[in-house]
């Protein structure tokens, strides 16, 4: 089958690779018809992290049952499907507790596992023909039958229900100002969840014009940070007032004045959100960045103002989403026409224009906000 190889910093192909296998009777093979390019990806694409060319690439990965393992009792052949980025088995105690994103089973020694990321697992990712699920009649979410909806659905396996965690990370509630730093597709998913929640006022800071429009498009409130101080502009905006909940949907590689600078996010949401507020933190930080601007960087240590945030009695959330938690409940608005999350994709591509989409997403160029391949 055809997918998505990573060969070395800046450099994915398209090439040949085996079949998945059905490997354990609990296993499905999943006929790809959508997969989406994370904002994740781009860490390892970009040379930031410890991947190893050879790796398979694609952690946002829905199609149809192709093969059912014996032990699989849920699903059949034709099933439509999507699969929350998170592998788990869903029978540890982190599973049972709901945080899926934090398994003790699927890769041992570390608490969780994704398909086609490093660290996380030898699970293949799914910017390819076919996919074996583990576990699938957990894993695998059900959705109706036929193609309407592909787009909405194709999100719910990562940035949908991760936006949504960012909200429910800082504990949005109805009419409370928030902020969300970032306004690429988890960004805009965390604005989208916000205002789906019931929020007042939402900020979206960003620098990139597209995406900008595109928060202003769905009711939020485009601050460039380019043309100042983000927070400044805010309480200019808020007559002197800070905001009540704040969203980082950037993660490690922040910048601040045209430089790489890991903790500035963070220094603002401290910053900008009232005393007793909470902060949302779904941005990826890793223990190790190869490509850190220093050497605490380099070793996942950022310094920030923490007796500012004590001063201020803030809390805060962090880590990845445990997509399991909201998918089935995110999917059914969309079914209901409650939520349309689509709004954020800019381009379909075929999977054999996948270098050409990694590279354009990652410079941020022609509009490409969020990509989905096609096998």
């Amino acid at each position: 089958m055809r997918a998505v190889v990573y060969k070395g910093p800046f450099n994915v192909a398209v090439e040949q690779v085996e079949n998945p296998k059905i490997q354990h009777p609990n296993d499905v093979i999943v006929h790809i018809t959508s997969s989406a390019i994370c904002g994740s990806d781009l860490h390892m694409y970009e040379g930031r992290t410890a991947a190893q060319p050879g790796i398979i690439f694609g952690h946002e990965n829905m199609g149809l049952v192709e093969e059912v393992g014996p032990g699989v009792v849920s699903l059949h052949k034709g099933d439509r499907v999507v699969m929350p980025f998170n592998v788990a088995c869903g029978f540890c105690k982190n599973c049972i507790r709901g945080y899926t994103g934090f398994c003790l089973t699927v890769n041992p020694g570390f608490a969780g596992g994704a398909y086609g990321y490093v660290a996380m697992g030898p699970y293949p990712g799914g910017q390819a023909e076919y996919l074996r699920v583990p576990f699938a009649d957990f894993n695998a979410l059900k959705l109706p039958p036929g193609k309407e909806h592909e787009e909405d659905f194709a999100l719910l396996a990562d940035i949908f229900p991760t936006g949504y965690h960012g909200t429910e990370l800082a504990e949005v509630s109805i009419g409370e100002s928030v902020v969300v730093f970032g306004a690429g597709p988890v960004g805009a998913m965390a604005a989208y969840s916000a205002l789906l929640r019931g929020a007042g006022d939402v900020y979206v800071v960003d620098r990139v014009p597209e995406r900008l429009q595109k928060a202003k498009d769905i009711g939020a409130i485009p601050i460039d940070f380019s043309k100042g101080d983000p927070v400044q502009q805010i309480r200019d905006m808020r007559h002197g007032d800070g905001v009540d909940k704040g969203v980082d949907a950037v993660g490690y590689q922040a910048v601040a004045q045209g430089k790489e600078a890991p903790s500035t996010v963070l220094d603002a949401l401290i910053m900008i959100v009232n005393p007793t507020g909470q902060l949302g933190i779904p941005g990826l930080y890793v223990p190790s960045d190869p490509g850190g601007v220093d050497p605490h960087a380099k070793e996942g240590r950022l310094l920030i103002p923490f007796g500012k945030l004590f001063e201020k009695g803030l809390r805060l959330g962090t880590g990845q989403c445990n997509v399991k938690k909201y998918n089935a409940y995110l999917r059914d608005m969309i079914i209901a026409g409650r939520a349309k999350p689509s709004f954020i994709v800019s381009n379909e591509v075929s999977l054999d224009q996948a270098p050409m989409a990694y590279e354009k997403f990652d410079k941020r160029i022609e509009g490409y906000t969020k990509v989905i391949l096609k096998p």
